[in-house]
Protein backbone atom coordinates (compact mmCIF):
# COMPACT_ATOMS: atom_id res chain seq x y z
CA UNK A 1 0.00 0.00 0.00
CA UNK A 2 1.18 3.45 -1.12
CA UNK A 3 1.54 5.87 1.57
CA UNK A 4 1.09 10.18 0.84
CA UNK A 5 2.30 13.00 2.51
CA UNK A 6 -0.45 15.36 3.28
CA UNK A 7 -0.60 18.41 5.40
CA UNK A 8 -2.93 18.14 8.61
CA UNK A 9 -4.48 20.50 11.42
CA UNK A 10 -4.45 19.62 14.68
CA UNK A 11 -6.76 21.46 16.93
CA UNK A 12 -6.52 21.78 21.00
CA UNK A 13 -7.36 23.85 23.79
CA UNK A 14 -5.66 25.85 25.39
CA UNK A 15 -5.77 28.43 28.41
CA UNK A 16 -3.95 31.45 28.38
CA UNK A 17 -2.39 33.54 31.09
CA UNK A 18 -4.57 37.31 31.62
CA UNK A 19 -1.48 39.11 29.93
CA UNK A 20 -1.31 36.58 26.68
CA UNK A 21 -5.21 36.99 26.20
CA UNK A 22 -4.52 40.79 26.67
CA UNK A 23 -1.93 40.29 23.90
CA UNK A 24 -4.12 38.03 21.39
CA UNK A 25 -6.77 40.77 22.12
CA UNK A 26 -4.69 43.27 20.59
CA UNK A 27 -3.03 40.68 17.91
CA UNK A 28 -7.48 39.89 16.75
CA UNK A 29 -7.94 43.58 16.81
CA UNK A 30 -4.75 44.37 14.26
CA UNK A 31 -5.46 41.43 12.10
CA UNK A 32 -9.43 42.54 11.83
CA UNK A 33 -8.16 46.47 11.56
CA UNK A 34 -6.10 45.49 8.48
CA UNK A 35 -8.14 43.01 6.43
CA UNK A 36 -10.74 45.98 6.73
CA UNK A 37 -8.83 48.45 5.94
CA UNK A 38 -7.16 46.56 2.61
CA UNK A 39 -10.88 45.55 1.79
CA UNK A 40 -11.84 49.46 1.90
CA UNK A 41 -8.98 50.09 -0.12
CA UNK A 42 -9.74 48.00 -2.70
CA UNK A 43 -13.41 48.32 -3.56
CA UNK A 44 -12.27 52.07 -3.32
CA UNK A 45 -9.71 51.64 -6.02
CA UNK A 46 -11.92 49.28 -8.15
CA UNK A 47 -15.18 51.91 -7.64
CA UNK A 48 -13.54 55.32 -8.16
CA UNK A 49 -10.99 53.96 -10.49
CA UNK A 50 -11.60 50.96 -12.34
CA UNK A 51 -7.66 49.73 -10.89
CA UNK A 52 -7.07 46.56 -9.15
CA UNK A 53 -4.91 46.28 -6.23
CA UNK A 54 -3.67 42.94 -5.44
CA UNK A 55 -1.20 41.15 -2.36
CA UNK A 56 1.70 43.29 -2.94
CA UNK A 57 0.01 46.95 -3.32
CA UNK A 58 -1.93 46.15 0.14
CA UNK A 59 1.56 44.69 1.76
CA UNK A 60 3.39 48.15 0.64
CA UNK A 61 0.45 49.87 1.82
CA UNK A 62 0.43 48.04 5.39
CA UNK A 63 3.95 49.09 5.60
CA UNK A 64 2.61 52.70 5.27
CA UNK A 65 -0.14 52.49 7.79
CA UNK A 66 2.84 50.88 10.97
CA UNK A 67 4.65 54.17 9.78
CA UNK A 68 1.87 56.71 9.86
CA UNK A 69 1.84 57.85 13.87
CA UNK A 70 -2.45 57.33 14.03
CA UNK A 71 -1.87 53.24 12.89
CA UNK A 72 1.48 52.91 15.00
CA UNK A 73 0.10 50.51 17.16
CA UNK A 74 -0.09 48.52 14.12
CA UNK A 75 3.40 47.44 15.15
CA UNK A 76 3.24 46.11 18.77
CA UNK A 77 1.53 42.37 17.34
CA UNK A 78 3.76 40.16 15.17
CA UNK A 79 3.99 40.63 11.48
CA UNK A 80 3.05 37.46 10.45
CA UNK A 81 -0.51 37.60 11.57
CA UNK A 82 -0.87 40.76 9.26
CA UNK A 83 0.69 39.38 6.38
CA UNK A 84 -1.76 36.53 7.18
CA UNK A 85 -4.75 38.68 7.03
CA UNK A 86 -3.99 40.22 3.72
CA UNK A 87 -3.07 37.18 1.79
CA UNK A 88 -6.44 35.61 3.41
CA UNK A 89 -8.44 38.91 1.60
CA UNK A 90 -6.56 37.75 -1.38
CA UNK A 91 -8.02 34.18 -1.56
CA UNK A 92 -11.80 36.14 -0.83
CA UNK A 93 -10.91 37.76 -4.24
CA UNK A 94 -9.81 34.87 -6.10
CA UNK A 95 -12.94 33.20 -5.41
CA UNK A 96 -15.25 35.88 -6.03
CA UNK A 97 -13.37 36.31 -9.52
CA UNK A 98 -14.22 32.81 -9.91
CA UNK A 99 -17.79 33.11 -9.09
CA UNK A 100 -16.89 30.27 -5.95
CA UNK A 101 -18.55 32.59 -3.44
CA UNK A 102 -19.70 36.29 -2.59
CA UNK A 103 -17.94 39.24 -2.75
CA UNK A 104 -15.55 39.92 0.38
CA UNK A 105 -17.38 41.55 3.62
CA UNK A 106 -16.18 43.30 6.49
CA UNK A 107 -14.99 41.62 9.62
CA UNK A 108 -16.73 43.36 12.62
CA UNK A 109 -15.79 42.82 15.93
CA UNK A 110 -17.83 39.86 18.31
CA UNK A 111 -19.54 38.90 14.96
CA UNK A 112 -17.24 36.69 13.24
CA UNK A 113 -14.67 34.26 15.30
CA UNK A 114 -10.87 36.38 16.01
CA UNK A 115 -8.24 34.35 14.73
CA UNK A 116 -4.71 34.90 14.32
CA UNK A 117 -1.99 32.68 12.17
CA UNK A 118 1.41 32.46 12.94
CA UNK A 119 3.88 31.19 10.36
CA UNK A 120 7.16 29.16 11.24
CA UNK A 121 9.20 32.48 11.79
CA UNK A 122 6.57 34.09 14.36
CA UNK A 123 6.70 30.99 16.73
CA UNK A 124 8.80 28.23 18.29
CA UNK A 125 7.94 24.28 18.96
CA UNK A 126 10.14 23.12 21.51
CA UNK A 127 10.09 20.52 23.72
CA UNK A 128 6.47 20.32 22.89
CA UNK A 129 5.75 23.88 23.81
CA UNK A 130 5.00 26.64 21.85
CA UNK A 131 5.80 30.15 22.54
CA UNK A 132 4.48 32.59 19.48
CA UNK A 133 5.75 35.66 18.96
CA UNK A 134 6.49 38.28 21.52
CA UNK A 135 4.96 36.56 24.06
CA UNK A 136 7.25 35.50 27.07
CA UNK A 137 5.78 32.30 27.89
CA UNK A 138 4.41 29.09 26.22
CA UNK A 139 0.84 28.61 26.01
CA UNK A 140 -0.76 26.43 28.28
CA UNK A 141 -2.32 23.67 25.58
CA UNK A 142 -4.23 20.72 26.82
CA UNK A 143 -2.72 17.98 24.62
CA UNK A 144 -5.77 16.12 23.90
CA UNK A 145 -3.80 13.71 21.51
CA UNK A 146 -0.20 13.75 20.74
CA UNK A 147 1.31 15.02 17.20
CA UNK A 148 2.95 12.58 14.85
CA UNK A 149 5.83 11.47 16.29
CA UNK A 150 8.40 14.00 14.51
CA UNK A 151 6.51 15.76 13.52
CA UNK A 152 7.69 20.15 12.99
CA UNK A 153 4.65 22.44 12.99
CA UNK A 154 4.95 24.51 9.61
CA UNK A 155 2.46 27.35 10.67
CA UNK A 156 -0.33 27.94 13.89
CA UNK A 157 -3.35 29.65 14.12
CA UNK A 158 -4.61 30.35 17.23
CA UNK A 159 -8.20 31.63 17.44
CA UNK A 160 -11.18 32.82 20.07
CA UNK A 161 -14.71 31.78 19.31
CA UNK A 162 -17.82 33.74 21.14
CA UNK A 163 -18.18 30.87 23.79
CA UNK A 164 -14.94 32.88 24.97
CA UNK A 165 -13.16 29.52 24.08
CA UNK A 166 -9.14 29.92 22.51
CA UNK A 167 -8.62 26.79 20.79
CA UNK A 168 -4.84 26.41 18.18
CA UNK A 169 -4.62 24.76 15.67
CA UNK A 170 -1.19 23.25 14.43
CA UNK A 171 -0.62 22.39 10.66
CA UNK A 172 2.05 19.43 10.50
CA UNK A 173 2.92 17.05 7.34
CA UNK A 174 2.08 13.85 8.37
CA UNK A 175 2.51 10.37 6.15
CA UNK A 176 -0.93 8.72 5.85
CA UNK A 177 -1.01 5.10 4.73
CA UNK A 178 -3.11 4.43 2.27
CA UNK A 179 -5.80 1.51 3.11
CA UNK A 180 -6.55 -1.68 1.19
CA UNK A 181 -8.38 -2.04 -1.56
CA UNK A 182 -11.91 -2.93 -1.34
CA UNK A 183 -14.59 -3.84 -3.48
CA UNK A 184 -17.16 -2.06 -1.63
CA UNK A 185 -19.07 0.77 -2.81
CA UNK A 186 -21.92 2.66 -1.38
CA UNK A 187 -24.73 4.99 -2.56
CA UNK A 188 -25.46 7.91 0.21
CA UNK A 189 -29.01 9.62 0.43
CA UNK A 190 -29.05 12.50 2.24
CA UNK A 191 -32.26 13.17 4.30
CA UNK A 192 -33.83 14.94 7.46
CA UNK A 193 -36.37 11.86 9.23
CA UNK A 194 -33.04 9.50 8.56
CA UNK A 195 -30.03 11.76 8.30
CA UNK A 196 -28.57 9.74 5.98
CA UNK A 197 -29.84 6.26 3.70
CA UNK A 198 -26.93 4.05 2.36
CA UNK A 199 -27.28 1.91 -0.79
CA UNK A 200 -26.95 -1.51 1.73
CA UNK A 201 -30.14 -0.78 3.33
CA UNK A 202 -28.97 0.70 6.31
CA UNK A 203 -30.52 4.09 7.76
CA UNK A 204 -28.55 6.45 9.91
CA UNK A 205 -30.98 8.32 12.25
CA UNK A 206 -30.55 11.70 12.99
CA UNK A 207 -29.47 13.09 16.37
CA UNK A 208 -31.05 16.15 15.80
CA UNK A 209 -28.86 18.37 18.28
CA UNK A 210 -30.76 21.13 17.66
CA UNK A 211 -34.13 20.28 18.53
CA UNK A 212 -32.68 18.14 21.86
CA UNK A 213 -31.19 22.02 23.20
CA UNK A 214 -33.82 23.66 21.21
CA UNK A 215 -35.53 24.36 24.75
CA UNK A 216 -32.59 25.85 26.74
CA UNK A 217 -31.39 27.86 23.98
CA UNK A 218 -34.73 29.82 23.80
CA UNK A 219 -34.59 30.32 27.39
CA UNK A 220 -30.74 31.87 27.32
CA UNK A 221 -31.99 34.10 24.62
CA UNK A 222 -35.13 35.60 25.92
CA UNK A 223 -32.89 36.02 29.13
CA UNK A 224 -30.18 37.82 26.39
CA UNK A 225 -33.15 39.38 24.80
CA UNK A 226 -33.97 41.30 28.27
CA UNK A 227 -30.89 42.59 29.61
CA UNK A 228 -29.61 46.59 28.51
CA UNK A 229 -27.50 46.79 25.62
CA UNK A 230 -24.25 47.56 26.74
CA UNK A 231 -24.00 46.26 30.14
CA UNK A 232 -21.68 43.50 31.82
CA UNK A 233 -25.14 41.39 32.15
CA UNK A 234 -25.47 41.18 28.84
CA UNK A 235 -22.55 40.11 27.84
CA UNK A 236 -22.61 36.99 30.37
CA UNK A 237 -26.11 36.27 28.63
CA UNK A 238 -24.67 36.16 25.15
CA UNK A 239 -21.63 33.95 26.68
CA UNK A 240 -24.48 31.80 28.16
CA UNK A 241 -26.03 31.50 24.70
CA UNK A 242 -23.34 30.99 22.98
CA UNK A 243 -21.88 28.07 24.59
CA UNK A 244 -25.04 26.53 23.92
CA UNK A 245 -24.49 26.87 20.34
CA UNK A 246 -20.89 25.35 20.70
CA UNK A 247 -22.40 22.60 22.08
CA UNK A 248 -24.89 21.44 19.45
CA UNK A 249 -21.97 22.43 16.99
CA UNK A 250 -19.35 20.40 18.64
CA UNK A 251 -21.68 17.17 19.04
CA UNK A 252 -23.06 17.53 15.38
CA UNK A 253 -19.05 17.63 14.45
CA UNK A 254 -18.04 14.88 16.57
CA UNK A 255 -21.23 12.71 15.19
CA UNK A 256 -20.13 13.51 11.66
CA UNK A 257 -16.49 12.75 11.85
CA UNK A 258 -17.05 9.19 13.04
CA UNK A 259 -19.76 8.66 10.39
CA UNK A 260 -17.69 9.96 7.14
CA UNK A 261 -14.17 8.04 8.78
CA UNK A 262 -16.60 4.91 9.06
CA UNK A 263 -17.85 4.96 5.59
CA UNK A 264 -13.85 6.23 4.17
CA UNK A 265 -12.47 3.30 5.71
CA UNK A 266 -15.48 0.88 4.95
CA UNK A 267 -15.68 1.45 1.06
CA UNK A 268 -13.32 2.29 -2.01
CA UNK A 269 -15.90 4.41 -4.12
CA UNK A 270 -18.69 6.91 -2.02
CA UNK A 271 -21.29 8.15 -4.16
CA UNK A 272 -23.00 11.51 -2.83
CA UNK A 273 -25.56 13.78 -4.13
CA UNK A 274 -24.40 17.45 -5.36
CA UNK A 275 -27.32 19.29 -3.04
CA UNK A 276 -27.12 22.76 -3.68
CA UNK A 277 -27.67 23.08 0.28
CA UNK A 278 -27.89 27.22 -0.15
CA UNK A 279 -30.70 27.32 -2.30
CA UNK A 280 -32.74 24.77 -0.12
CA UNK A 281 -32.63 26.20 3.16
CA UNK A 282 -34.74 29.30 1.52
CA UNK A 283 -37.29 26.69 2.07
CA UNK A 284 -38.72 28.41 5.65
CA UNK A 285 -40.27 24.84 6.61
CA UNK A 286 -37.45 22.89 6.35
CA UNK A 287 -34.32 25.83 6.51
CA UNK A 288 -33.65 24.73 10.63
CA UNK A 289 -33.42 21.22 10.13
CA UNK A 290 -31.34 21.36 7.02
CA UNK A 291 -29.04 23.53 8.86
CA UNK A 292 -29.37 21.06 11.75
CA UNK A 293 -28.32 18.37 9.75
CA UNK A 294 -25.03 19.93 8.15
CA UNK A 295 -25.04 18.24 5.07
CA UNK A 296 -21.88 20.47 3.77
CA UNK A 297 -19.96 19.74 6.21
CA UNK A 298 -20.38 15.58 5.92
CA UNK A 299 -19.34 15.69 2.42
CA UNK A 300 -15.99 18.26 2.92
CA UNK A 301 -15.18 15.25 5.57
CA UNK A 302 -15.96 12.43 3.10
CA UNK A 303 -13.77 14.81 0.64
CA UNK A 304 -10.64 15.26 2.20
CA UNK A 305 -10.83 12.10 4.35
CA UNK A 306 -10.80 10.13 0.89
CA UNK A 307 -7.99 11.96 -0.57
CA UNK A 308 -6.04 11.40 2.45
CA UNK A 309 -6.79 7.42 1.83
CA UNK A 310 -6.70 6.95 -1.58
CA UNK A 311 -10.35 6.38 -1.60
CA UNK A 312 -12.69 8.14 -4.28
CA UNK A 313 -16.04 10.22 -3.69
CA UNK A 314 -18.29 11.21 -6.54
CA UNK A 315 -20.83 13.46 -6.66
CA UNK A 316 -24.01 12.92 -9.02
CA UNK A 317 -25.98 15.52 -10.69
CA UNK A 318 -28.57 17.21 -8.29
CA UNK A 319 -31.07 17.17 -11.11
CA UNK A 320 -30.92 13.28 -11.14
CA UNK A 321 -34.75 11.58 -10.23
CA UNK A 322 -32.72 9.36 -7.17
CA UNK A 323 -36.13 8.58 -5.50
CA UNK A 324 -38.37 9.16 -8.33
CA UNK A 325 -36.56 6.05 -10.50
CA UNK A 326 -37.04 2.48 -9.57
CA UNK A 327 -33.43 0.85 -8.97
CA UNK A 328 -34.98 -2.41 -10.63
CA UNK A 329 -36.14 -1.40 -13.53
CA UNK A 330 -35.62 2.04 -14.07
CA UNK A 331 -38.79 3.46 -14.74
CA UNK A 332 -39.36 7.01 -13.46
CA UNK A 333 -42.61 7.95 -11.86
CA UNK A 334 -44.14 11.59 -12.82
CA UNK A 335 -44.22 12.68 -9.13
CA UNK A 336 -42.87 11.97 -5.79
CA UNK A 337 -44.89 13.68 -2.64
CA UNK A 338 -42.36 14.42 -0.05
CA UNK A 339 -44.36 12.20 2.92
CA UNK A 340 -44.72 9.11 0.64
CA UNK A 341 -41.82 7.09 2.49
CA UNK A 342 -43.01 3.88 0.54
CA UNK A 343 -44.21 2.80 -2.86
CA UNK A 344 -44.63 0.13 -5.18
CA UNK A 345 -43.35 -0.06 -9.02
CA UNK A 346 -45.45 -1.31 -11.79
CA UNK A 347 -42.91 -3.50 -11.88
CA UNK A 348 -44.24 -5.39 -8.61
CA UNK A 349 -41.07 -4.41 -6.14
CA UNK A 350 -41.71 -2.48 -3.41
CA UNK A 351 -39.85 0.71 -1.98
CA UNK A 352 -38.16 2.38 0.94
CA UNK A 353 -37.32 6.34 -0.87
CA UNK A 354 -34.65 6.86 0.77
CA UNK A 355 -32.35 2.93 0.37
CA UNK A 356 -34.20 3.25 -3.48
CA UNK A 357 -33.07 6.88 -4.12
CA UNK A 358 -29.30 5.47 -2.46
CA UNK A 359 -29.32 2.77 -4.82
CA UNK A 360 -29.75 4.68 -7.52
CA UNK A 361 -27.38 7.06 -6.74
CA UNK A 362 -24.86 4.56 -6.18
CA UNK A 363 -25.26 3.16 -9.95
CA UNK A 364 -25.16 6.70 -10.95
CA UNK A 365 -22.01 7.76 -9.27
CA UNK A 366 -20.69 4.31 -10.75
CA UNK A 367 -21.59 5.62 -14.00
CA UNK A 368 -19.95 8.94 -13.93
CA UNK A 369 -16.60 7.07 -12.92
CA UNK A 370 -17.11 4.76 -15.66
CA UNK A 371 -18.25 7.53 -18.64
CA UNK A 372 -17.10 10.50 -17.30
CA UNK A 373 -20.20 12.26 -17.50
CA UNK A 374 -23.20 12.98 -16.24
CA UNK A 375 -26.33 10.89 -15.38
CA UNK A 376 -29.06 13.76 -16.16
CA UNK A 377 -31.69 11.81 -18.29
CA UNK A 378 -32.49 13.22 -21.38
CA UNK A 379 -35.62 15.67 -21.72
CA UNK A 380 -37.29 13.73 -24.55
Amino acid sequence: MASRVVKRAYKYRFYPTSEQADQLARTFGCVRYVYNRALAERSRAWTCEQRRINYVDTSRMLTGWKRDQETSWLTEPSKGPLQVALQHLQGAFDMFWRKRAAYPRFKRKGKSKDSATYFSNCFTFRDGQIRLAKQAEPLDIHWSRPLPCGAVPSQVTVSKDSAGRYHIAILVEETMPSLAASSRTVGVDAGITSLYAFSTGEKVPNPRYEKKDRARLARAQRVFARKGKGSANRAKARVKVARIHARIADRRRDHLHKLSTRLVRENQVIAIEDLSVRNMVRNRRLARAISDASWSQFRSMLEYKAEWYGRTVVAVDRFYPSSKTCSECGRINDAMPLQLRQWTCVCGVSHDRDVNAAKNIRAAGLAVLACGDGVRPSRG
